[in-house]
């Protein structure tokens, strides 16, 4: 009699997993797969004693001080200079001569000739004549330009105006000629008064120490 062949038995592990019979429960919803997690804010710190700023480093610097306000104490007021004194030994006769020669001296050194004022004790200089002969008028007019050396008679010095250098030529004249003279020459020297005579005479009317 032909063998009936056995259908064959399929293990169930061979089937895959056996579907279970539905029920009543509802299929549970899938949660959805959580995203990267924002970072967290950062902690401050406990805080902690200040740490000290690094020195800064300056450019040294001279420093200038500082000058008093109007509540300290005034500057004391400039006193004027007073002009250096040359003395010029001469008699009476080459007292006018010497004061010649200092005029020459004092432009072939550098000073302009309006900066220089020569007076005589005794007989007037000859550019002082001859222009007085044109005129008080011109004659002053000359002085007041300021452009050459001037040459004045000491009695009417006073009128002069101060110069950076007088030069006096004790030259004669009354006694008191020059005590007048000097101390007016001196008032109207701005730098250097050069006096020329007998040094005697004039250092009992200006000082020893001339």
């Amino acid at each position: 009699m032909p063998l009936i062949p056995e259908e064959p038995q399929i293990h169930e592990s061979a089937q895959g997993p056996r579907a279970t019979p539905a029920s009543g429960r509802t299929a549970p919803t899938p949660r959805p797969v959580p995203g990267p997690r924002p970072a967290a804010p950062s902690r401050p710190g406990r805080p902690g004693p200040p740490r000290p700023a690094p020195p800064v480093q300056r450019t040294p610097r001279d420093v200038t001080p500082a000058r008093p306000g109007p509540s300290g104490p005034a500057a004391p007021a400039a006193t004027p200079a007073t002009p250096q004194i040359q003395l010029v030994p001469a008699s009476a006769e080459g007292a006018l001569d010497a004061a010649e020669e200092a005029v020459d001296v004092l432009l072939d050194s550098g000073r302009a000739p309006g900066d220089v004022l020569v007076l005589t004790t005794g007989s007037q200089h000859p550019w002082a004549e001859h222009e007085l002969s044109f005129g008080e008028a011109s004659y002053w007019a000359q002085h007041d330009a300021g452009d050459d050396v001037f040459y004045a008679d000491a009695a009417i010095a006073s009128r002069a105006a101060s110069r950076p250098v007088v030069v006096v030529a004790v030259n004669g004249g009354p006694a008191s000629a020059a005590a007048v003279a000097l101390p007016l020459a001196l008032a109207r020297a701005g730098a250097l008064l050069i006096v020329c005579g007998d040094p005697q005479q004039i250092n009992s009317v200006l000082g020893a120490g001339v």
